[in-house]
């Protein structure tokens, strides 16, 4: 392997913690749908919704479908396409079981299959740049939504090497958050293997329009890239600088810092692998890291 598998789980967290923080100077609770979501899941070693739901009322998560809550919802998908992205069948139910939390428009669930499956492409070594878009719509099978055509309509772009801005312009007529994802899967794609320049040509994508509004899509968007690019390229892929600056954020997603973070991911490939009756407060948690666990299906956490 590459990578191992837990490097690319934490670069996953990490890269939607650092390009959340980098888009913004006040980060927000981003994330914080997606750590209740992955305690219960390390909790219960599988996916129960109304467990997510007792959590997510015991934090008083509102959980509202705006258009500025889409990037939390999709974030909130996260453990779940990291727990089954060995097995497409199953990260697709439980993509779409987690999904029903919010009642979401078909857009907005189109929107998190196709990054949940991008994920589990990356966490088996299985994503190929010319083959990614293709796999991701057929993985989709039919939709009413143009998060397909748009998907299609990047993948012409990367073939041609078209340049960013002829990208926007291109992608500047469609609904709000298709147009998004078809940018996070250009700035990721465009840029495969450098994580730096994926995230900070995400984060400035809005430099030129400082409102309230386009700040925080800025951030989503930045987090949902920093999210591809950081499982594709796991934490050995994310400046070193970066990681040393971020250590010292202060808390968030609802009081996890960068520490807290990367025990979750442990914790949660942990669990994967069939590690049960997991104690926190031990050092497992930081030996693990240390441990080559990959992807076997039916070998290793057979489901």
């Amino acid at each position: 392997m590459r990578y191992s598998l837990i490097n690319r789980v934490r670069g996953a967290f990490l890269g939607a913690f650092i390009g959340e923080n980098l888009a913004r100077q006040n980060p927000s609770a981003l994330g914080k749908m997606a750590i209740l979501g992955s305690e219960s899941l390390i909790a219960l070693g599988k996916l129960d919704v109304d467990d997510w739901l007792k959590r997510y009322q015991q934090a008083s998560v509102e959980l509202e479908t705006s258009d500025i809550a889409w990037g939390e919802i999709i974030l909130a998908t996260l453990p779940v396409a990291i727990f089954y992205h060995e097995d497409n069948i199953k990260l697709k139910h439980n993509l779409q079981q987690v999904l029903q939390i919010w009642k979401t428009e078909p857009i907005l669930q189109d929107a998190a299959l196709v990054i949940g499956y991008a994920i589990a492409q990356s966490l088996t070594e299985k994503l190929h740049p010319l083959t990614l878009i293709p796999q991701t719509i057929s993985f989709l099978e039919e939709t009413s939504t143009s998060v397909p055509q748009n998907l299609i309509k990047v993948n012409s772009l990367l073939q041609q090497g078209a340049r960013l801005e002829q990208v926007r312009a291109e992608l500047s007529k469609q609904e709000e958050l298709s147009h998004n994802i078809a940018l996070a899967f250009y700035y990721f794609l465009s840029t495969l293997e450098d994580f730096r320049l994926t995230v900070l040509r995400a984060t400035h994508q809005d430099h030129d329009r400082r409102t309230e509004h386009c700040s925080l899509k800025s951030q989503f968007i930045s987090a949902i890239t920093g999210t591809l690019s950081g499982a594709y390229n796991s934490t050995a892929g994310i400046p070193v600088n970066w990681q040393v600056l971020f250590s010292g954020t202060k808390p968030a997603w609802g009081n996890s810092n960068f520490t807290q973070i990367l025990e979750l991911a442990d914790a949660l490939v942990a669990v994967w692998a069939g590690v049960y009756n997991l104690d926190p407060e031990k050092s497992v948690l930081s030996d693990l890291a240390l441990l080559p666990i990959f992807a076997a299906p039916r070998v290793i956490r057979p489901r």
